[in-house]
């Protein structure tokens, strides 16, 4: 049994996730409790996600250390078309930071939104993890200047959009780099609608497609 240990709206565990079910791959998704973690730390060592780990004892940590992991042992259907594979794996790296990030930040709201939902101490938590990285009055920040944010959300997204006009998949056919993407996407699925400017409509599409996707190649 492979599990997954994850806190849902976690891009790098939407991303994992995504890969389990493309490559047809069984799996456990257990919601880690943001607040305590303890469980986090006996199965690997450390408090991040995403975590997966097998039946053996065997523990894998960060996001792209599993996706190669995975394609290792289930090589089929690959993450890395032939003669694609650094492309991908350069593009899933800009999208797991630097794109990451601005999404991130067009995001706050709703996630801070959603950890209302879920309880005080979790708000809390958040915002004590948040402003130690970024500094205090961080979130705040982020709410004033949501409108710059998803600005340039747009911008960074919309050369994508352009070339997702031309083929269904960043490449052409589906890889690594599509999971990627769609992790740092579903920064934008988190409240009652898809968040994605109606301008951008082939990013919409994509990570409309990529969400349904499973086992079953689309095209």
């Amino acid at each position: 049994m492979i599990r997954l240990y994850q806190f849902r709206i976690s891009p790098f565990c939407a991303k994992i996730r995504k890969i389990l079910e493309f490559k047809g791959l069984e799996y456990e998704a257990i919601e880690v409790d943001y607040v305590e973690r303890k469980e986090l730390a006996i199965v690997s060592g450390q408090i991040t996600v995403p975590v997966l780990t097998f039946d053996d004892g065997r523990a894998l940590v960060d996001s792209e250390r599993i996706a190669l992991a995975l394609e290792e042992a289930y090589p089929e259907p690959t993450l890395f078309p032939p003669t694609w594979r650094g492309l991908h794996l350069a593009l899933a790296r800009y999208f797991d930071t630097e794109l990451g990030e601005v999404l991130f930040r067009a995001a706050v709201p709703e996630i801070l939104a959603y950890y209302r939902r879920r309880g005080p101490d979790q708000v809390a938590f958040w915002r004590l993890i948040r402003e130690r990285k970024y500094g205090t009055g961080f979130i705040e920040q982020m709410i004033r200047e949501h409108s710059a944010n998803c600005s340039r959300a747009r911008e960074l997204l919309a050369p994508l959009d352009e070339s997702l006009g031309h083929r269904p998949f960043l490449l052409g056919r589906i890889g690594y780099a599509d999971f990627a993407l769609y992790g740092q996407l579903s920064y934008l699925a988190l409240g009652s609608h898809l968040a994605i400017a109606t301008d951008l409509p082939n990013i919409r599409a994509f990570f409309e497609r990529v969400d349904r996707m499973s086992s079953a190649l689309e095209t």
